[in-house]
């Protein structure tokens, strides 16, 4: 298990040069924009504009702060996501842009390579028992609100505002505590072929 501090996140620059991400997570270690077969990241979008493309990866999106904003050039029409709304796939090779229309925002990206891995993302907001894929091979949660993080056999884990935990291979279930209310979102990833 990896306890990853938000402190210690990876700021670094947008593939396409428009604004930064906050490196959460990748793998393998020391991959590239181009290689990687996994890639867990926030970033603030600041301004109407294109993604970056990224040939060969499928994308997930969930806004963690702000209003929201609108994807435009998905098949099924443009797409509003907002803070309450469930995380978003679609294709990351895509022509994809997004407008702000009440300001900025900050999205988590969730990016897996087609043909090596798949990955299910979900926004929890409810303490309590939480069960994980069996086939997961890798689970990440990343904390929104402070909380208290218990994994079947392992003694509970103190989580502040973007912390995440990061455990290879199945773990079975997992559980939230928290003194207020908990926003978190689980990423589960699954090894494909």
């Amino acid at each position: 298990m990896q306890i990853l501090r938000a402190s210690q996140h990876r700021v670094m620059p947008w593939k396409n040069g428009g604004g930064s991400t906050t490196e959460i997570a990748l793998a393998p270690e020391g991959a590239g924009l181009d290689d990687f077969d996994w890639r867990i990241s926030m970033a603030v979008v600041a301004a109407d504009g294109p993604f970056s493309a990224f040939p060969g990866v499928d994308r997930t999106l969930a806004v963690l702060d702000g209003a929201g904003l609108v994807l435009h050039g998905l098949p099924g029409g443009p797409a509003r996501l907002g803070r309450a709304t469930a995380p978003f796939g679609f294709p990351a090779d895509a022509d994809v842009a997004a407008t702000l229309p009440d300001g900025p925002i900050t999205d988590l990206n969730v990016m897996t390579r087609r043909g090596r891995f798949g990955g299910r993302v979900r926004r929890i907001v409810e303490t309590g028992p939480v069960a994980v894929a069996a086939d997961a091979a890798v689970t990440l949660l990343l904390a929104e609100t402070p909380c208290r993080l218990t994994v079947d056999g392992l003694p509970p884990i103190e989580l502040g505002r973007r912390d995440a935990m990061r455990l290879d291979g199945p773990i079975g279930r997992l559980a939230l505590t928290a003194d207020g209310g908990v926003e978190a979102y689980l990423v589960e990833l699954t090894a494909v072929g």
